[in-house]
């Protein structure tokens, strides 16, 4: 099959990436065109336009940083997809978002497919990120091979608006573990303890967690560099949030983790790194979290 791909930020260029080494036909487009040299020269075609994408495909996938954006990018492209063209949509998006959305393109004729993945940009650009379809059996079975092409753990979560839920509480739970790691860290600091023997001890303990793996040896190496910003953590937090109030239930957790983020935000602007919520505890206690031997990225 023949994807058009549209958004080419960290994880969009990475999983676009991933269906062109797997031998599946891309043609993509970003609002900036350095972001797909990478991909054209390993064999993607360029259009210039979303507009222009959808008319040369298949069947279309957008990576899109908000909702009014998917929004104003699905208008625009839905009276130039083909007959028995669907819509991947690899944002993240709140639920009630995926479900309005889903109905705009289903009046043009256009399936809908939600797919929110989890695991970081560094395993996207491996294929091994898991990926998250929810929608109807029969187009998540037909789109199945290019899902194996991007990740290597694939849930069908159930029907439009199911994925939405469980990317936000992946994430939700993400953030809570950060704030936590950056604490545990901070006690092994002040304690005396060598850091990067202390983390390798957590890493072998109950203790352990993916996100002490990543993003506390980020904060080790004093980069920070998840490719993942406060915005988007306020973002995802405020979803979830949305989710206690209408589920009815309460999360403290991701309720102190929220303020946190906030307070992050005012120090260091939205669009700083994710793991520098640890940092807000480094500047108040004058004590670096620094430790030799981590890596600036991951790879």
């Amino acid at each position: 099959m023949h994807y058009g791909y549209i958004g080419l930020g960290n994880l969009g260029a990475a999983c676009a990436g991933c269906l062109l080494k797997a031998g599946f036909k891309v043609t993509v487009f970003d609002l900036n065109k350095a972001l797909a040299e990478p991909l054209i020269k390993a064999g993607a075609t360029w259009a210039d336009s979303a507009e222009a994408v959808a008319s040369s495909v298949d069947h279309v996938i957008t990576c899109l940083p908000s909702p009014v954006v998917s929004e104003k990018v699905l208008r625009s492209i839905l009276p130039h997809m083909k007959t028995g063209a669907s819509w991947i949509e690899m944002s993240t998006l709140g639920r009630d978002d995926v479900l309005a959305l889903s109905k705009v393109a289903g009046e043009a004729g256009v399936r809908m497919l939600e797919l929110p993945v989890t695991g970081g940009v560094h395993l996207a650009y491996r294929g091994e990120i898991t990926m998250l379809p929810g929608g109807d059996k029969d187009l998540v079975d037909l789109h199945w091979k290019a899902f194996e092409a991007m990740g290597n753990r694939i849930f069908h979560m159930g029907p439009l608006g199911s994925s939405s839920i469980i990317k936000v509480i992946t994430n939700m739970l993400a953030f809570i573990h950060l704030k936590a790691c950056g604490e545990a860290l901070m006690l092994a600091k002040r304690g005396g303890l060598d850091l990067a023997q202390s983390w390798h001890a957590i890493q072998a303990s109950s203790g352990n967690s993916f996100v002490h793996e990543t993003e506390g040896a980020l904060i080790l190496n004093g980069s920070y560099d998840i490719a993942f910003n406060i915005d988007l953590a306020l973002k995802d937090l405020g979803f979830a949030l949305g989710f206690g109030k209408e589920f009815g239930v309460p999360l403290d957790l991701a309720s102190a983790t929220n303020q946190t983020y906030i307070a992050a935000k005012a120090a260091y602007g939205g669009d700083a790194q994710s793991p520098m919520i640890a940092k807000l505890l480094e500047d108040l206690l004058h004590t670096d979290l620094r430790a030799p031997g981590f890596p600036a990225r991951l790879e």
